[in-house]
C-alpha cells in the first residue's frame, strides 16, 4: 500500500520506508510470531550498570504480563534533580531489523542504530533528571501483550518518543523528518514535542529540514488488512475496537533522523559519533519541549 504524502518544495516525493521490505520477509516474520508465540532473544543489556543507577538500584522492568526478557525497564534519573518520565522506543529489534544497508563492506542495520541512539539518549536524559522508560534494550521484539495493553501507559510516561530511520530507492534523497497523530486529544501537545524535536535536530546534526507529518500520511505496508484500515501509527493513534483497544495517553511523535539509504547519512548514523549529536539533538528538543509545557 502506498499513500502519498505531502513534501517540502525542495523535496522530491517518495514512498515511505516501510514500502521496501519484501513480502517474504513479512510472511516469514507473521508465521514465526504465530507459531512460536514468543522469540529466544538475546540476554538484554542495560543502558548503564546496575551501579550506576539513582540510590545503587538496577533498572526495573515495568510490571505488565506479557513482556519479553529486557523489555520496557525503567531507569531512574542519575541527576539531582526529578524530573518527568520519557517513554522511548527504539524501532524494530528481533526477527524485524528495519533498514538494512551498507557502509562499505559493513552492514548497518536500523535496529541497531535506534537502539544505539536510544542509549545514549537515555544516558543524556537520565543525568539531567529524566526517569527513562525504554521499550526495549536489546536486540529483541518488544513484548506479547494481551488486547489493551499499553507499555507506554503502564510506565506512566508523560511522552513518548519513537526512534526510527528513514530509506528510499534514490540514495540522493536525505533529511529529517518528524511525525504526530492530529486526532488525539492532545495532538496540540504531540506537534509541539515533534516541532521540538525536528527543530532541535535539524540543528544539532545539520540536516535537510523535511519537516512535521501526521501519522496518516506514513504508508507503510502491514501484516494484516487491520492493520492498513487503521491508518495510524500503532504507537502514536487513536483507538480502535480490536486493534488498538488501550491507546497511548501521552503526547507522542516518531523521528525519523536520517536516510540509511544515502550513503553520507548512513556513515554519520553508524557512526559512534553521529549517533551521539543525534542523541543530544534529541535530548535538547525535549528539555524545550517540557521547559515550554
Amino acid at each position: 500500500m502506498t499513500r502519498p504524502i505531502s513534501n517540502p518544495p525542495h523535496v522530491a516525493a517518495r514512498r515511505r520506508r516501510r514500502q521496501g521490505s519484501s513480502s517474504l520477509f513479512r510472511t516469514a516474520l507473521a508465521l514465526a510470531l504465530v507459531i512460536t508465540g514468543s522469540l529466544a532473544v538475546l540476554a538484554a543489556r542495560s543502558v548503564v550498570p546496575d551501579s550506576e543507577a539513582k540510590g545503587g538500584l538496577g533498572p526495573i522492568q515495568v510490571p505488565l504480563a506479557g513482556l519479553e526478557p529486557g523489555a520496557c525497564m525503567s531507569f531512574a534519573q542519575t541527576g539531582a534533580r526529578t524530573g518527568p518520565t520519557v517513554f522511548l522506543d527504539p524501532g524494530h529489534g528481533g526477527l524485524d531489523p528495519g533498514v538494512v544497508t551498507f557502509v562499505g563492506v559493513r552492514q548497518v542495520l536500523e535496529k541497531d542504530v535506534t537502539l544505539a541512539v536510544a542509549n545514549r539518549l537515555a544516558a543524556l536524559l537520565r543525568a539531567d533528571g529524566y526517569r527513562v522508560v525504554m521499550s526495549r534494550t536489546g536486540d529483541s521484539s518488544v513484548a506479547k501483550l494481551a488486547a489493551g495493553d499499553s507499555i507506554a501507559n503502564a510506565a506512566t510516561a508523560s511522552v513518548l518518543v519513537s526512534l526510527h530511520f528513514d530509506a528510499f530507492d534514490d540514495p540522493s534523497v536525505g533529511g529529517t523528518e518528524t511525525f504526530y497523530d492530529a486526532g488525539r486529544p492532545f495532538a496540540s501537545k504531540s506537534k509541539k514535542l515533534a516541532d521540538a524535536l525536528q527543530s532541535s535536530l535539524v540543528s544539532s546534526i545539520g540536516s535537510v529540514d523535511r519537516g512535521l507529518f501526521t501519522d496518516d500520511k506514513l504508508a507503510a505496508p502491514t501484516l494484516t488488512p487491520s492493520g492498513s484500515a487503521y491508518g495510524h501509527l500503532i504507537e502514536l493513534g487513536p483507538a480502535l475496537k480490536g486493534w488498538v483497544d488501550s491507546p497511548s495517553q501521552m503526547p507522542g511523535a516518531l523521528v525519523e533522523p536520517l536516510f540509511l539509504t544515502n550513503p553520507d547519512e548512513a556513515k554519520f548514523a553508524s557512526d559512534p559519533a553521529g549517533q551521539q549529536r543525534i542523541a543530544v539533538g534529541l535530548a535538547a528538543g525535549l528539555k524545550s519541549y517540557f521547559t515550554a509545557n
